[in-house]
């Protein structure tokens, strides 16, 4: 998500400088590869890269057929076999034993539609759906976005196709049949980013303010102090929530990838925020501080006739955090940050080194 965020921004800087711009996309990978389909680069027409389409070894070669598509005004679709000893000797070493192919699109204003779908898509806190397509045999390649005439006229072949992507949450590859001949399509699954509410705003909440955002969190800053959660503190923030618990909770919102972690180092906020959490469905909330802590929370809230059902037990992590032997704010900030990956993410944290199976699911 937060490469289609760079790509927007960059487009949007280009846009203003008069430059034309190539769209490169990872449609599909046979075999190992650094990057994964649905990795995207944006190329300016003055040799100027964003995203990344490969661990760096690719983008070289990939300007050179981004400025081809630029020049040409035409969508072209390069396949890289890192298994074949010439492209080793053009520079095209990827380290992975696979097939990469990636379609080059050129972008300007008659396409800005693509990137207002990009907008559409960062902004929406439900799933989404991309569809490219390109042609295997180096035919007419439909492209990413399909074009509303090609949606209606094939709208019975796309319909049920994107309502399985839906259901089973999963991108797919496949064929279809065109007046054009078969043309192949990426329909693409698309999550929406972690949305991390930090209730605090002490010095020691910005690491993890900061590394949230860097890996493309959405990120929201609350605290009942105005000296502290503020844009002078805090003007990256995707949103700074001012005010008491209550007061706050009537600005926040929750689903299934938001993570919330108090760390207000004030007891009574905390336990004001965890009162009103009880009625919200958070997958993850986190409290800092030991597990005396924790149980003194629970206590109090018992008390107060305050209950958490053991489904929502099971998600709130106090201490938060994972055990990697953190000390410093930035540390425990990749500690949390870790954990609350792994929770939303549905994974179990591990050496990579003992996986069986491949690191990424196949797509």
């Amino acid at each position: 998500m937060k490469e289609l965020g760079d790509i927007v921004k960059a487009y949007e800087r280009a846009k203003l400088s008069g430059l034309k711009m190539a769209l490169a996309t990872v449609v599909s990978v046979d075999g190992s590869s650094y990057r994964r389909p649905g990795a995207r680069m944006l190329v300016t027409e003055d040799g100027q890269f964003t995203g990344a389409i490969s661990g760096g070894c690719l983008e070289g070669d990939a300007l050179r057929k981004a400025a081809l598509a630029i020049t040409q005004g035409k969508k072209k679709l390069v396949v890289y076999d890192t298994t074949d000893e010439d492209d080793a000797k053009l520079g095209v070493q990827l380290g992975c034993n696979g097939i990469v192919r990636i379609l080059f699109e050129p972008i300007d204003k008659s396409n800005d539609l693509l990137i207002e779908s990009f907008k559409k898509i960062i902004d929406s806190r439900e799933p989404s759906i991309l569809v490219t397509g390109y042609h295997p045999d180096h035919g007419i390649h439909w492209g990413t976005l399909l074009t509303q005439a090609i949606q209606e006229k094939y709208i019975k072949q796309l319909s049920p196709i994107l309502d399985n992507v839906l259901a089973n949450k999963k991108s797919e590859h496949l064929i279809i049949a065109t007046d054009e001949g078969n043309q192949a399509l990426f329909v693409e699954y698309i999550i929406p980013a972690i949305s991390l509410i930090i209730v605090g705003a002490g010095n020691d909440i910005m690491p993890l303010e900061n590394m949230a955002r860097l890996i493309g969190w959405s990120t929201t800053v609350v605290d009942g102090r105005p000296t502290h959660a503020n844009s002078l503190r805090f003007g990256q923030a995707n949103k700074i929530v001012l005010g008491k618990p209550a007061e706050a909770m009537q600005q926040l919102l929750f689903d299934d990838r938001t993570a919330v972690v108090l760390m207000t180092h004030n007891y009574n906020y905390d336990f004001a925020m965890l009162s009103e959490l009880a009625n919200a469905n958070v997958p993850y909330i986190g409290l800092l501080g030991p597990a005396a802590k924790r149980e003194r929370l629970f206590n109090d809230l018992a008390d107060n006739g305050i209950h958490f059902t053991d489904v929502q037990l099971k998600n709130i992590y106090g201490p938060t955090g994972l055990d990697l032997g953190a000390e410093t704010s930035s540390e425990i900030a990749l500690s949390v940050c870790s954990e609350i990956m792994a929770v939303i993410e549905g994974k179990l944290p591990q050496h990579l080194r003992l996986k069986t199976t491949p690191i990424h699911a196949s797509i």
